[in-house]
């Protein structure tokens, strides 16, 4: 499964995906697809730069993290699939305008999906939708029309992609032939030649692996001796983390299995490493008599999970924050162990990378790197969540009304900041920090925003600040409604299946519409008075359920 170069771009989707509104996401695809367009692949990327592009923040977190614009194109294109996936899926029914699935963009303009997956990156934008009962990609005919405008040559160029010439067949071979001479592997000979012809890369690379492999006699790129370039090497590990099997890369650049898997487990060491690891030491870490202590569960564990199994959110939480109060807090003792935990693993980390030399490393050793940073975000997830709580009381003491959700979000990176930044050795609890550094975030932010919306401000500001915002947000209302199909589903669940399917059919829950009394007489054999009856007996047995608590319906 592909996982992010970076850390820190693995973080900010991890923020955004659990808390950011779904609208909020959207807006940040298509900022990350923006920005995707514009980066140069040799040039460097300040981490608070990509912050600030996608979320309009500028972060205070890794200011000294330069992500190379190779590296970042990847994790960027992986950050918009997984908000895209986050979102919840529209019934195709309720678009409200016209939406193209692949198949039918594949059809209408004679490409492949891949081809269609390649626009994406270069601002087609697409969005989750429910169509005949499965879940699948939609592009809704607006943004469709608008990618076209913008993009006629790379549609012109997709459409053509499968239907080389013999003549340009010929005139590619003819140029590989040219530069396999002088020397250059066949991915960058076949980026040359796409350049210069304004074809895709693909299909001159598909062009010259079929005459290789039609002519083994006398091959363009024959198999490969020799050690391999940095270049070369880093190609490898994108293949092979895209899905590419080892086994085809071998038989691609010429080698072994084994000499493949050490050329991907030294620049996966090499990616680690220079990933940035920030920890509070303590010299207990140092004694190995004390691992046992550090390492085992949290005071009161068993309490913990019970209450967590209890909780429940109130019923005047809006839905975005409802999941926050699925978390207890924290007592002290707990806090200091989890802190404590959480900072040794890092130091076992940090020992850990300091004896591993790339060229050297171990499937062993990265997988024992990958459980223990898999241990290390589990431990911090559950500080974040236990204290998400803390985030939004600051919020609505700091919120105008209309701000509220702005201010979580960036109070969220604030408390991201405060658990890694916090010492737990001091004696101190974590509220206390944490609410001084979301504070003084807040402080920051405020006046920020205020001098902003003064500076902007326009002739009907007063008006529209004055009236009630009675928009409504479409993936909230469809959230609400699957949750309320949910608790209609498990109470008539608890009905005799008689009266159960008299109330479905009498209501229309099943998507029909709503039936007579002596239609459903007709078709259980009864008279409509005893249809009345049962329908009756059914609807107080689903009020008294739902009042004695068993679930918010009426």
């Amino acid at each position: 499964m592909q996982d992010f170069r970076q850390a820190a771009l693995r973080e900010l989707t991890d923020q955004q995906v659990r808390f950011a509104p779904p609208a909020r996401r959207q807006e940040q695809i298509v900022r990350a697809q923006k920005l995707l367009r514009e980066l140069h692949p040799a040039k460097l990327y300040p981490y608070p730069y990509i912050c600030y592009r996608i979320t309009d923040y500028r972060s205070d977190a890794y200011p000294d993290l330069l992500i190379p614009g190779s590296e970042l194109a990847e994790d960027l294109a992986l950050f918009i699939r997984k908000l895209e996936r986050s979102i919840p899926p529209l019934p195709i029914e309720q678009a409200v305008e016209p939406m193209l699935t692949l198949e039918q963009i594949s059809k209408q303009f004679q490409v492949s999906t891949k081809t269609i997956s390649r626009w994406r990156v270069h601002g087609l934008i697409g969005t989750r939708i429910i169509r005949n009962g499965r879940r699948q990609l939609g592009f809704p005919q607006s943004m469709v029309e608008r990618f076209l405008a913008e993009h006629p040559e790379q549609v012109a160029r997709g459409a053509k992609f499968s239907h080389l010439s013999e003549e340009e067949r010929e005139q590619i071979l003819k140029r590989a032939r040219r530069l396999a001479m002088v020397g250059g592997s066949l991915t960058e000979i076949a980026r040359r030649i796409a350049k210069k012809l304004g074809r895709s890369v693909e299909a001159v690379r598909y062009t010259i692996k079929n005459y290789d492999r039609a002519h083994p006699e006398q091959p363009l790129f024959p198999a490969l001796t020799g050690p391999l370039d940095g270049p070369a090497k880093q190609t490898i590990y994108n293949s092979y983390r895209r899905g590419t099997s080892v086994e085809t890369l071998a038989k691609q650049y010429g080698r072994s299995r084994e000499s493949l898997y050490r050329v991907i487990n030294e620049v996966r060491a090499e990616s680690l490493l220079k990933a940035p690891l920030d920890y509070i030491y303590n010299e207990c870490f140092d004694d190995p008599s004390q691992e046992a202590a550090i390492m085992a569960d949290m005071p009161d564990r068993e309490k913990f999970e019970k209450e967590c199994r209890s909780m429940k959110a109130p019923k005047d939480v809006p839905p975005e924050l409802a999941s926050l109060y699925e978390w207890p807090l924290l007592t002290k003792e707990q806090e200091q162990h989890l802190f404590r935990k959480m900072n040794f693993l890092k130091h076992k980390l940090y020992k850990l990378r300091q004896n591993l030399k790339p060229s050297l490393a171990r499937v062993q050793d990265l997988k024992q790197i990958d459980e223990l940073q898999a241990q290390i975000k589990a431990v911090k997830d559950l500080l974040v969540n236990c204290n998400m709580r803390l985030v939004v009381s600051i919020a609505k003491q700091h919120s105008t009304g209309d701000n509220l959700f702005e201010l979580v979000s960036d109070g969220n990176m604030s408390l991201l900041r405060a658990v890694e930044k916090f010492d737990y050795s001091r004696g101190n609890k974590f509220s206390t920090y944490a609410t001084w550094a979301i504070m003084k975030n807040f402080a920051r932010s405020i006046p920020d925003e205020k001098l902003h919306r003064e500076r902007y401000v326009t002739g009907a500001e007063e008006m529209l600040d004055t009236r009630a915002d009675v928009r409504t947000d479409e993936q909230e209302c469809l959230q609400q409604a699957e949750q309320a199909r949910d608790r209609v589903n498990r109470l008539l669940a608890e009905l005799d299946p008689r009266t159960r399917e008299v109330i479905r059919m009498r209501a229309g829950l099943d998507g029909g519409e709503e039936m007579t009394l002596e239609q459903i007489g007709q078709h259980f054999g009864i008279t409509k008075e005893r249809v009345r009856q049962i329908n009756v007996r059914g609807m107080k047995q689903l009020r008294d359920k739902a009042l004695a608590g068993q679930a918010d319906l009426l």
